[in-house]
């Protein structure tokens, strides 16, 4: 066991967690950078001259769709680091606190076995067995034999005890030590994903910006086509017209529906978990965690970790996960709805089940 190699890591992970405490900006929304990196591969806005006809307008709304979802997989990609950041740091501060015990509990057994090896001295620098042989009084002799066992057990335990706790702060070091890793890895990518969340968020902002009023309500209104024709042929592939559900909703999906139809008006604010704003996750696990069951905090971990069903099963509560990436998600609150936080400018609001592609559905409280 390197002792100056472990005093060392520990206090530099202990000096470090001054680092912890400073908040990452994780939950609140950055000001988009009206300049974004060309790293950030945001596609390149056309030029500025102005639609003139409802085909351009299409184009561009298409263009915008894209823009928008290409944020929210970054949005999710975010999130997830940012979580695990927050994992890894309160790891740290464990295992920072598990060497300080450590060291502690290393200096205390020292002292036992000083203390030990001092008495031995000043019994002549023998050790018990020799001074028993030595002694010519039977009951002397009887009563050290004890004396003695008691002794080297207690030594047995004291050293026993030692490298054991030796053997654990080193584990502990090189723990913190890897954990301090995943850390600055997490952070990178929050600062990778957060780059790129602003460069598509600029870019679609940048095209609605040179229209015009006219256009931006003809705009508005080819959004509302588009999303009215996928939840009508959504609705022909349903078994009944009034969406059916199969099961009973539970109470748990009764309150988390009660919870996330409460957001409706409040804006999307991406990496939002409330209670003033909301992305389209942050709504979803705010309002599972309201009905008592935590989920995961994104929607494609949402996606991979929670118990699927046939969407034809589904039922008020469930949590229906949209495009092949899985960077979007919204309840299902019944007759065909759903609640969710759409994107950047739009405020959490009721839409339709089908208004976007599915990928699946998930049941928290399955």
């Amino acid at each position: 066991m390197n002792r100056r190699h472990c005093a060392a890591a520990a206090i530099t992970l202990v000096c470090a967690l001054g680092l912890l405490t400073v908040p990452v900006q994780a939950m609140a929304a950055p000001t988009p950078d009206s300049s974004p990196s060309p790293s950030a591969s945001a596609p390149a806005v056309p030029s500025p001259a102005a639609p003139s006809s409802e085909k351009d307008l299409e184009k561009i709304r298409e263009q915008i769709e894209t823009l928008y979802r290409q944020a929210g997989a970054a949005t999710d990609a975010y999130n997830l680091a940012e979580e695990q950041t927050r994992k890894q740091s309160g790891e740290i501060v464990k295992l920072a606190k598990a060497i300080v015990d450590g060291q502690a509990r290393i200096a205390e057994l020292k002292d036992r076995a000083g203390a030990q090896a001092r008495e031995q001295y000043r019994n002549g620098g023998l050790p018990p067995g020799a001074q028993l042989v030595l002694s010519d009084d039977p009951q002397l002799f009887l009563d050290g034999v004890n004396k003695v066992r008691t002794s080297q057990q207690a030594s047995k335990t004291v050293l026993a005890e030692l490298t054991r706790t030796q053997e654990d702060l080193e584990t502990y070091t090189q723990d913190a030590s890897s954990n301090w890793h995943k850390l600055e890895t997490n952070r990178v990518k929050q600062a990778e994903a957060k780059k790129k969340i602003n460069a598509q968020i600029a870019a679609a902002e940048k095209l609605e910006s040179r229209l015009e009023k006219k256009e931006l309500a003809r705009l508005r209104q080819l959004e509302q086509d588009a999303a009215n024709r996928a939840q009508s042929a959504w609705l022909a592939t349903r078994p009944t017209p009034n969406i059916a559900v199969s099961g009973a909703t539970t109470e748990a999906g009764k309150a988390a529906v009660a919870f996330a139809t409460a957001q409706i008006g409040k804006p999307y604010v991406w990496g939002a978990t409330g209670p003033g704003s909301y992305d389209c996750s942050g709504l979803t696990s705010k309002a599972w965690a309201a009905a008592g069951r935590p989920i995961p905090r994104t929607s494609q971990e949402q996606w991979r970790l929670l118990p699927r069903i046939d969407i034809q099963d589904m039922r008020p509560g469930d949590l229906i996960i949209y495009h092949a990436d899985a960077s979007h998600v919204g309840m299902y609150v019944g007759d065909g709805a759903i609640v969710h936080s759409p994107r950047p400018g739009r405020h959490v609001t009721l839409a339709g089940a089908g208004s976007m592609k599915i990928l699946g559905v998930v049941r928290p409280d399955r």
